[in-house]
């Protein structure tokens, strides 16, 4: 009946693996010799939570499971199951563990969607191995799913399919529907769909339908656009490197609304968000710095935020970020601090850390010497002590000099100036992106 069913569905349903060995992707967990892979083969997978953007298999994995384990399989969504089914649920694998010896499987699909109440049902028999619970969700667990209920489950994620994953499949699904592409537009579509299958063999269904009703042989560019409502804007690797340069040196050139059109040009022709968010995370030490510390925190939030919302509502985020680094003051004094040490660490003899820094915490390492005659700061006034940080031939060198933009000045630290010859720094200017 479900094979009748699937068979006058969507391609997506269409094409569902039947075995292991038909899924694309999730070579990490699934490969030959992997974990979920060797727990679903032996039928010993315990509570297990798939954790994964949409469209990356975790229903599938779900119904591999159904057809390989000899336990009972009984399969909710969060979105219409209540209290009531869950405790159903709930009794009838008691019961038939009881009458029968035999387990019970329940697939919570968007088990996110159930509330503290409804997963606290579940959690005495998921203790008492009654249930065993394959929770499926595209949000966060730890945020999302109750603690205790969490670490009696192993969490496995998934990941987004590659496009060479996705063109293994597009492929697969044209010769199952006997259809025909012009060059290159599944390539165009796989780089689409951010990772998805099922959107992308939803999409390639509806161009397959527009080219039949067009009097088409093959599906074009114009066809893909159409099933995706987008824009045929690519472009290839040497113009991948230069749409990101250029977006990073307008962001640097402290240029909000360039910055903001660069990110639009790379949404509208689907660069990895992840990408882009990795970028302005090296961006805010590399450029924005000690002139503004919280620049780091807002490019950081921005790059969670693209995995825990996901597109397209995390392109919001991404823009926050952009205009935030875009408007700070510019310091590249760490930069240049961490390359100043690195040029010491390779071209200078290390030499022995001083005694009194080792650690003195294990037994013999007082007999040793170590820790003789280090001052706990915290004891001193000011939190500060005249005390030798650095191997002796090191002292007197500066790597980290502040440009006295923003927030990067040194702070006065009682002494610190008189024991290394330092100057005090000028303060700067708090203008959105001043520079000297």
């Amino acid at each position: 009946m479900e094979r009748r069913l699937a068979e006058g569905g969507p391609l997506a349903a269409r094409m569902r693996p039947q075995s292991l060995d038909d899924v694309v992707g999730q070579e990490r967990l699934l490969g030959p010799g992997r974990p979920l892979r060797a727990l679903i083969e032996a039928d010993r997978l315990s509570s297990a939570i798939l954790w994964g953007p949409p469209g990356t298999g975790k229903t599938t994995l779900a119904r591999l499971i159904a057809g390989a384990t000899k336990r009972s399989f009984i399969g909710l969504s969060a979105v219409s199951a209540g209290v009531k089914d869950v405790r159903e649920t709930v009794e009838g694998a008691r019961r038939l563990l009881g009458e029968e010896g035999r387990g019970t499987v329940l697939f919570l699909d968007e088990v996110h969607r159930f509330n503290r109440t409804q997963q606290d049902a579940l959690l005495p028999s998921v203790e008492a191995g009654e249930l065993t619970l394959i929770g499926a969700t595209t949000e966060n667990p730890f945020f999302s799913v109750n603690g205790p209920l969490l670490s009696r489950s192993t969490l496995f994620r998934l990941e987004p399919l590659s496009e060479k994953d996705l063109l293994v499949l597009l492929n697969r699904a044209l010769v199952h529907e006997g259809g025909a592409v012009e060059v290159g537009v599944l390539e165009f579509l796989a780089g689409l769909v951010e990772g998805d299958a099922r959107a992308a063999l939803n999409s390639l269904e509806v161009a397959l339908a527009l080219a039949e009703a067009g009097g088409r042989g093959a599906v074009s560019m114009a066809d893909v656009e159409a099933a995706r409502s987008t824009r045929a804007l690519r472009y290839g690797d040497d113009e991948h490197y230069d749409v990101i340069s250029a977006f990073i040196k307008a962001i640097r050139g402290s240029d909000a609304d360039a910055g903001l059109y660069w990110l639009a040009r790379m949404l509208e022709a689907g660069e990895d968000a992840r990408f882009i968010a990795r970028r302005l995370v090296i961006l805010a030490s590399e450029d924005v710095g000690m002139a503004d510390p919280q620049g780091l925190l807002v490019a950081d939030a921005a790059a969670r935020a693209v995995e825990f919302v996901g597109l397209p509502e995390a392109q919001l985020n991404l823009a926050q970020a952009v205009v935030h680094l875009a408007n700070a003051p510019k310091s590249n004094s760490v930069t240049a601090a961490l390359g100043r040490a690195k040029d010491d660490v390779a071209s200078v003899a290390a030499g022995a850390v001083p005694k009194h820094l080792r650690d003195a915490h294990y037994p013999g390492a007082a007999r040793l010497g170590h820790g003789k005659g280090y001052v706990y700061p915290h004891d001193e006034p000011g939190a500060w002590v005249e005390q030798q940080y650095r191997p002796s031939h090191l002292e007197g060198r500066s790597y980290w000099e502040p440009t006295g933009r923003g927030q990067d000045v040194r702070r006065q630290v009682r002494g610190e100036r008189q024991v290394r010859g330092e100057r005090d720094e000028p303060g700067g200017r708090d203008e959105p992106g001043a520079a000297e």
